[in-house]
């Protein structure tokens, strides 16, 4: 198999671009949720729509980078992956320093569809892991994918708390900063891994964010396990969107206390994902597995809701994070639905999936609490997770309908 000119010396310093570059991407959102609930609010005329902004800026990032990663995927194939990870990259610290600078939420909107854009890159910055990578080290190297993803997610929370404690816009400096230096790296140890020989040209049919979903026509079996997948992340997105706002107003927490909680939940996220399902999957099955998580996580999820004080709410992660157990397990399922041809196509499925859950899920949340937590004069403060604990359970109920139809076909 031929190689890049160079790839060979220059994997090591690449591939951790490639890891920086990611872990900028996963850090920079968490770096900025503490803040930028005080933020919308500090740049809004009416005080009272800034959650339902909140949202708006939630989704319009998940938006922009559903329409464009495919665009950027392709441009990768036909441009190469150098200039479409350097340009994102810049793209990233343009962002975050308008952000920063921004006089008027009208910035602050421009500012999350430039940053939507360019986050977009994590199809590119997969295709080069597979372009450097060897059968030997492939799954090494998407492994730390992974891992940088979920670094970011656990660390940005807290550092942007922190960082806000002493600014409110010290953490959007921040992360330009690091994406800033990232470029200035990349520049000088980033080498093109995809040469003119094996470069595509663009079509349209490339261009369609959407056009996976035609795979659930395709085959039916696949429906009910993607509703159960469709209705957690859109749960999940419930959570995350709203998680800030409920904080602050629920127990009078700080952005430095926000981005603690927020940090506390991934890492025990990140512990249970990386530790409990091969044991548990073991001993239980798949089936059985999606069906625990989903309950525990339910549980997990109307705890919150009902939490008066900070301490319930922390008593209650260990049972919420327990719903990444069945993750792995219902990709599982979902792979197992559909010939081995079609597993690529799979994959991009449920990332079409998470997207539109990462669009609607933040609109319809802060809606919710707006209505019923903010603006209430008899307020339900933990409206919301009520919600995300009815979701899952609408979820587990898919899962059930859909094991028994699987049953059904044998």
């Amino acid at each position: 198999m031929s190689r890049p000119p160079n790839a060979r010396h220059a994997r090591t310093p690449s591939a951790a671009f490639i890891f920086v570059t990611l872990v900028i991407d996963m850090l920079g959102i968490g770096l900025i949720i503490p803040v930028l609930p005080e933020l919308v609010t500090q740049l809004s005329p009416a005080t009272s729509d800034a959650p339902r902004i909140f949202g708006l800026l939630i989704s319009l990032h998940a938006l922009m980078q559903l329409l464009c990663s495919p665009l950027l995927g392709a441009l990768s194939d036909a441009c190469g992956r150098r200039p479409v990870l350097l340009f994102s990259t810049l793209g990233t610290a343009l962002a975050y320093l308008m952000m920063f600078f921004s006089p008027s939420l009208a910035w602050l909107l421009a500012a999350r569809v430039l940053g939507g854009i360019s986050s977009a890159n994590v199809t590119a910055a997969n295709a080069y892991i597979a372009d450097v990578s060897t059968p030997a080290n492939r799954a090494r190297n998407f492994g730390m994918v992974g891992a940088a993803m979920g670094l970011g997610l656990i660390a940005g929370p807290s550092l942007g708390g922190l960082l806000g404690e002493m600014s409110l816009r010290l953490p959007l400096l921040f992360a330009a900063a690091l994406a800033a230096l990232n470029l200035l790296y990349g520049l000088f140890v980033l080498p093109e891994s995809h040469p003119p020989s094996r470069r595509t040209s663009l079509t349209g049919a490339r261009l369609n964010p959407l056009r996976t979903l035609l795979l659930l026509r395709q085959f039916p079996a696949l429906g009910g396990w993607a509703l159960a997948v469709t209705l957690t992340h859109l749960a999940l997105q419930f959570s995350n969107s709203t998680w800030v706002l409920h904080g602050s107003l629920r127990f009078g927490w700080s952005s430095g206390a926000n981005g603690l909680s927020l940090a506390a939940s991934g890492l025990l996220t990140v512990l249970v994902s990386l530790l409990l399902p091969g044991p548990v999957v073991a001993r239980l099955g798949e089936r059985r597995t999606i069906t625990a998580a989903l309950l525990l996580g339910a549980l997990g999820y109307l705890l919150y809701g009902l939490a008066d004080s900070g301490w319930m709410l922390y008593a209650s992660m260990p049972l919420s994070v327990m719903l990444s157990l069945g993750g792995p397990a219902l990709q599982s399922l979902l792979a197992r639905s559909v010939p081995p041809e079609s597993q690529g196509a799979v994959q991009g499925t449920l990332a079409s999936l998470n997207s539109l859950s990462a669009i609607v899920g933040p609109l319809v949340a802060t809606a919710l609490f707006t209505r019923y937590a903010a603006q209430a004069a008899d307020p339900l403060p933990g409206i919301v997770f009520f919600a995300c604990s009815l979701l899952l359970l609408l979820s587990c109920a898919a899962a059930q309908r859909a094991s028994r139809n699987a049953a059904s076909r044998l």
